[in-house]
């Protein structure tokens, strides 16, 4: 499989379900025309991203992703700047707000295409200005749809999740297996787990010196 993307926090996610890809990032231009609907323009721009991967990879499955958050009535994409990041988390403070990503598989070099989303609720406590201030100094918030890392310092903002903790993160892979299925492919299956368990074995000692 090819992650259409260069997130850390996706890749890290992927291979918790012990899926064997490689990161592509996209070049496709996310400034075009996109509906207005928040479900629908993360589900756009997913499928964009991963039909401009799979032009490039010529076969194999890929996978596009893209994360957005509605609160108020408004669409919140990465922040631009450390100003538009506090903005964000004003305007989340205290609010409950939707977490929508949007998948989509494209078969490189085939027809077959698949698209979903996943939506989570979540509530941010009430915060202070000077929390706001010292977290944005960070920069954690600043490639952080929304403006804020859940799995991150973030998490301490967050109240509750009722939905996918995943999705959050930015890859919801509950979903992303229902996707998956639908190609035959099931990353929960005895012999990819057995055969990945081994591997992980093989290499497990060696792989934790080299990271200490």
């Amino acid at each position: 499989m090819t992650l259409a993307s260069a997130s850390p926090r996706r890749q890290a996610l992927l291979r918790a379900l012990w899926i064997e890809f490689r990161s592509v990032p996209s070049l496709a231009d996310e400034a075009g025309p996109l509906p207005d609907d928040g479900a629908r323009r993360a589900e756009a721009l997913a499928l964009r991203k991963a039909t401009e991967v799979a032009t490039r990879v010529g076969e194999g499955l890929v996978l596009g992703a893209d994360t957005i958050v509605e609160c108020n009535g408004r669409l919140l994409g990465k922040p631009r700047d450390r100003n538009e990041a506090r903005r964000f988390l004003r305007l989340l403070s205290g609010r409950s707000h939707r977490v929508v990503t949007a998948l989509a598989l494209v078969e490189a070099g085939g027809s077959r295409t698949v698209t979903g989303q996943e939506v989570t609720e979540v509530a941010v406590r009430p915060l202070m200005t000077e929390e706001i201030d010292a977290y944005v100094a960070t920069d954690e918030p600043l490639d952080k749809a929304g403006g804020y890392a859940i799995q991150g310092v973030g998490g301490a903002f967050i109240e509750g999740v009722k939905g996918s903790f995943t999705n959050v993160v930015g890859l919801p892979l509950g979903r992303l297996r229902a996707l998956l299925l639908r190609f035959g492919i099931d990353p929960l299956s005895r012999e990819r787990w057995t055969d990945s368990a081994r591997g992980q074995r093989a290499v497990g000692s060696s792989s934790r010196v080299a990271d200490r």
